[in-house]
């Protein structure tokens, strides 16, 4: 299976990007770099597929196992290398869970199982960086 993108300039250095679900986004660099900062930037991006990637499987495994969660967050703190090409050599993914009725040896497993086996995007980021990954139960 391929998937297929189109981004498109849009002038100066701003850009549309499509995707499969119908749906698209603006990508623009900051004023900074010369862009007006009216699009989101393509290495956090980055950060927010890794993490949307593995919030869809431990969300579906939440609905599987019938889990109460009151709130879920994931944080991606990534480090940035100074040369360029910049790219993240590390990166931290905290997975923060909220509740009162917290099962957290399901929970653990919901994540191990999104970082072990099903997240295509953490395997793709295991390639380049250094993973480490962070579970924290906030009870109620």
């Amino acid at each position: 299976m391929t998937n297929h993108i189109t981004t498109k300039w849009l002038g100066g250095m701003a850009f549309e990007s499509n995707n499969p679900s119908g749906h698209n986004l603006r990508i623009d660099a900051g004023p900074d770099d010369g862009g007006e900062g009216s699009g989101l930037r393509p290495k956090a991006l980055m950060l927010s597929g890794l993490a949307g990637c593995s919030g869809l499987d431990v969300a579906s495994l939440i609905k599987k196992m019938k889990l109460e969660v009151d709130d879920f967050t994931i944080e991606t703190i990534a480090n940035l290398t100074d040369e360029h090409p910049k790219y993240y050599d590390s990166v931290v993914i905290e997975y923060h869970f909220y509740g009162s009725n917290l099962k957290e040896d399901k929970l653990q497993r919901a994540v191990d199982l999104s970082v072990e086996k099903y997240c295509g995007v953490m395997e793709m980021f295991r390639r380049f960086a250094q993973l480490e990954i962070k579970t924290i139960f906030h009870k109620k």
